[in-house]
Protein backbone atom coordinates (compact mmCIF):
# COMPACT_ATOMS: atom_id res chain seq x y z
CA UNK A 1 0.00 0.00 0.00
CA UNK A 2 1.34 3.13 -1.23
CA UNK A 3 2.41 5.73 1.51
CA UNK A 4 -0.19 8.11 1.35
CA UNK A 5 0.39 12.19 1.58
CA UNK A 6 -1.76 14.16 4.65
CA UNK A 7 -2.70 18.05 4.62
CA UNK A 8 -3.46 20.19 7.76
CA UNK A 9 -6.70 20.18 6.03
CA UNK A 10 -7.17 16.36 5.96
CA UNK A 11 -4.84 15.07 9.01
CA UNK A 12 -7.68 15.17 11.71
CA UNK A 13 -10.07 12.63 9.78
CA UNK A 14 -7.32 11.07 8.25
CA UNK A 15 -5.01 10.25 11.14
CA UNK A 16 -6.65 11.46 14.26
CA UNK A 17 -10.05 9.68 13.48
CA UNK A 18 -8.15 6.58 11.95
CA UNK A 19 -9.19 3.29 13.50
CA UNK A 20 -6.04 1.98 13.16
CA UNK A 21 -2.99 2.72 14.20
CA UNK A 22 -1.61 5.28 11.79
CA UNK A 23 2.68 6.26 11.17
CA UNK A 24 3.12 9.78 10.17
CA UNK A 25 6.60 10.81 8.55
CA UNK A 26 6.98 14.58 9.14
CA UNK A 27 9.28 15.15 6.59
CA UNK A 28 10.18 17.94 3.78
CA UNK A 29 11.70 17.84 0.06
CA UNK A 30 15.10 19.30 0.80
CA UNK A 31 15.72 16.95 3.88
CA UNK A 32 18.59 14.59 2.83
CA UNK A 33 17.48 12.24 5.72
CA UNK A 34 14.16 11.91 4.90
CA UNK A 35 14.69 10.91 1.52
CA UNK A 36 16.59 8.10 2.79
CA UNK A 37 14.26 7.16 5.46
CA UNK A 38 11.44 7.43 2.51
CA UNK A 39 11.95 3.90 0.99
CA UNK A 40 12.16 2.26 4.02
CA UNK A 41 8.49 3.71 5.09
CA UNK A 42 7.54 1.93 1.48
CA UNK A 43 8.64 -0.96 2.22
CA UNK A 44 7.06 -0.95 5.65
CA UNK A 45 3.79 0.15 4.54
CA UNK A 46 3.99 -2.79 2.35
CA UNK A 47 4.76 -5.12 4.48
CA UNK A 48 1.73 -4.21 7.28
CA UNK A 49 -1.53 -4.01 6.93
CA UNK A 50 -2.77 -3.90 10.82
CA UNK A 51 -1.22 -0.09 10.49
CA UNK A 52 -1.60 3.14 7.74
CA UNK A 53 1.18 5.13 6.73
CA UNK A 54 1.45 8.57 5.60
CA UNK A 55 3.35 11.49 5.07
CA UNK A 56 2.90 15.23 5.66
CA UNK A 57 5.01 17.73 4.38
CA UNK A 58 5.90 20.26 6.75
CA UNK A 59 7.19 23.19 5.27
CA UNK A 60 3.57 22.89 3.09
CA UNK A 61 1.39 22.36 5.90
CA UNK A 62 3.28 23.97 9.09
CA UNK A 63 0.07 23.90 11.34
CA UNK A 64 -0.06 20.54 12.59
CA UNK A 65 3.66 19.63 12.79
CA UNK A 66 3.81 23.17 14.85
CA UNK A 67 1.14 21.71 16.69
CA UNK A 68 2.85 18.48 17.64
CA UNK A 69 6.40 20.33 18.12
CA UNK A 70 8.56 18.88 15.26
CA UNK A 71 11.49 20.98 15.82
CA UNK A 72 13.43 18.04 13.55
CA UNK A 73 12.85 16.16 10.85
CA UNK A 74 12.90 13.06 9.74
CA UNK A 75 9.93 12.51 12.81
CA UNK A 76 8.15 9.71 12.65
CA UNK A 77 5.67 9.31 15.10
CA UNK A 78 2.59 6.54 15.52
CA UNK A 79 -0.78 7.52 16.48
CA UNK A 80 -3.40 5.55 17.94
CA UNK A 81 -6.74 6.63 19.22
CA UNK A 82 -5.92 10.56 18.18
CA UNK A 83 -2.57 10.64 20.55
CA UNK A 84 1.00 10.03 20.09
CA UNK A 85 1.78 7.03 21.54
CA UNK A 86 5.65 6.45 19.74
CA UNK A 87 8.05 8.79 18.01
CA UNK A 88 11.39 8.35 16.71
CA UNK A 89 13.65 11.19 15.00
CA UNK A 90 16.22 11.00 12.05
CA UNK A 91 17.06 8.68 9.47
CA UNK A 92 17.28 5.19 11.94
CA UNK A 93 17.90 2.04 10.11
CA UNK A 94 14.60 -0.27 9.23
CA UNK A 95 15.14 -2.78 12.41
CA UNK A 96 15.21 0.64 15.02
CA UNK A 97 12.77 2.39 13.49
CA UNK A 98 10.37 -0.61 13.84
CA UNK A 99 11.58 -1.66 17.48
CA UNK A 100 10.64 2.46 18.20
CA UNK A 101 7.34 2.50 16.82
CA UNK A 102 6.16 -0.93 17.78
CA UNK A 103 6.09 -2.42 14.43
Amino acid sequence: MAVAEVTDATFEGEVLGAEKPVIVDFWAPWCMPCRRISPILDEMSEDRDDVRFVKMNVDDNPSTAMSYQITSIPTIARFESGKVTRQAVGALPKNQLASQLGL
